[in-house]
């Protein structure tokens, strides 16, 4: 069984915020497991699977309304999927564009994944997709090497960052902890589990970055770099300790860019360069992640 993000927030000492109730209905979306012109279940239902009140549940599908992935949204009826358009062939959102290139990149006999980002939860939700056709028996690896720099949680990180300093104990980086924490465990837990399921040689291992990352960067097989920005802006998010006004940043939204070393001299050494950093990073001055 792989264990989702949903196990761990209800099961767990966490809710769900609605960003991540959103992010998990568009991973729904987007592997068809929800198709243009489905029905969402109602709120009443959604809070129940989430373990949430109904107003996170609302703040999501607010979201998935601003981004155009609903229709027919109206207060007497769940709303449907709305249908999605063609892809131009250009950038798109990390939550859409990177489980493909991982399943190809997991299509190699022998997988090596390096990441570098403010949390885990885009590579947790699109490696599900690769972990899935290894279960399934459509790919078959002898083993897999993730290495994951993630900020330390003794930096004062420039985002997300609240829009007031507080007087005492910042829930912000609070809230972030509890993510990269939370995220980075059922990571690393889905892809171990494939040593058991199947006898692959899977390997996780994470560090700590003494600085905030203002980009993410995946890089797969040493043959190609995804890069996307993170775009910074001020928003409101309710929890359980109140209304959080924080400046912050919506990492699966943000564009991602490819660059293969098949595609030319400059995508080549776009991806080279990527590989050197991130190597020197890992090498010199990040340290032992040791996820609580």
């Amino acid at each position: 069984m792989v264990v989702t993000q949903e196990n761990v927030a209800v099961n767990g000492s966490r809710r769900l915020s609605p960003q991540e109730i959103a992010d998990t209905l568009r991973e729904r979306i987007r592997t068809g497991d929800l198709k243009a012109g489905d029905r969402l279940p109602t709120q009443a239902e959604l809070a129940e699977e989430f373990g949430v009140e109904r107003g996170t549940v609302r703040q999501a599908l607010r979201a998935l309304q601003e981004d155009g992935l609903l229709s027919n949204v109206s207060k007497g009826s769940p709303p449907r999927i709305a249908e999605m358009p063609v892809s131009q062939g250009g950038p798109q959102p990390t939550m859409v564009a990177l489980a493909p290139r991982l399943t190809e990149a997991f299509s190699s006999p022998h997988v090596r994944i390096d990441a570098a980002c403010l949390t885990a939860e885009s590579l947790m939700v699109a490696l599900s997709e690769p972990v899935r056709h290894i279960h399934e028996g459509r790919i078959h690896p002898e083993s897999i090497d993730v290495r994951i720099l993630l900020p330390s949680r003794d930096i004062n990180l420039a985002f997300p960052v609240p829009v007031e300093t507080p007087d005492d104990d910042n829930p912000v980086h609070q809230r972030w902890l509890e993510m990269r924490n939370a995220q980075g465990h059922v990571l690393r837990h889905n892809l171990r589990a494939l040593r058991s399921s199947h006898g692959i040689d899977v390997k996780v291992t994470f560090r700590a970055l003494p600085f905030t990352p203002p980009v993410k960067l995946y890089l797969l097989n040493g043959s190609e770099a995804l890069i996307a920005y993170y775009m910074v802006s001020r928003r409101e998010e309710t929890t359980d300790a109140g209304v959080l006004d924080m400046y912050d940043v919506l990492g699966t939204e943000s564009l991602l860019f490819s660059f293969e070393k098949g595609a030319g001299e400059r995508d080549a050494s776009f991806v080279e360069e990527s590989q050197k950093w991130f190597n020197a990073l890992w090498e010199t001055i990040t340290t032992d992640l040791t996820l609580s």
